[in-house]
């Protein structure tokens, strides 16, 4: 008990206000659960949940628009299998779980850049399975 204390007393107020951050996203039959990032992106995600919206899929990825519209924040033109990332052209939230039209090799590039919000918990690959036009909700858990 007192080593659990002296540990919350070390924890930045940023990670304070991170701590249970985790999201479950519904797509077709594919369930996952996920944890958001410190972004304030992500911050307004957080906000926004629940989400549905239907998905659009674009090689491995999957996105869709939210009521988030924000500018970049630490953009990256080449993202991580399992990344969650908010994308400003589309006002988009975006699954990556594999390779885009636009990758070179076995990369993950998004259409342009954007901002890694969060990364999925488990194998994102399960993605595979949600096809275009799927509901797709982000809730918090």
């Amino acid at each position: 008990m007192v080593e659990a204390l002296l540990r919350l007393k070390e924890l930045t107020k940023q990670e304070v206000a991170n701590m249970g951050r985790n999201i479950r996203i519904s797509a077709g039959e594919v369930v996952a659960e996920a944890e958001l990032n410190e972004t304030q992106i992500a911050e307004a995600i957080w906000k926004a949940l629940p989400i549905r919206a239907s998905g659009n899929t674009w090689g491995d990825e999957i996105y869709f628009g939210i009521p988030v519209q924000m500018g970049s924040e630490k953009e990256q033109e080449v993202v991580e299998v399992g990344d969650l990332a908010y994308w400003p052209p589309g006002r988009a939230f975006c699954i990556f779980f594999g390779p885009t039209p636009a990758s070179h090799g076995d990369e993950v590039r998004p259409a342009s850049a954007v901002t890694v919000v969060g990364k999925l918990k488990g194998d994102a690959k399960a993605f595979k399975a949600v096809r275009s036009g799927s509901e797709v909700t982000i809730e918090a858990i």
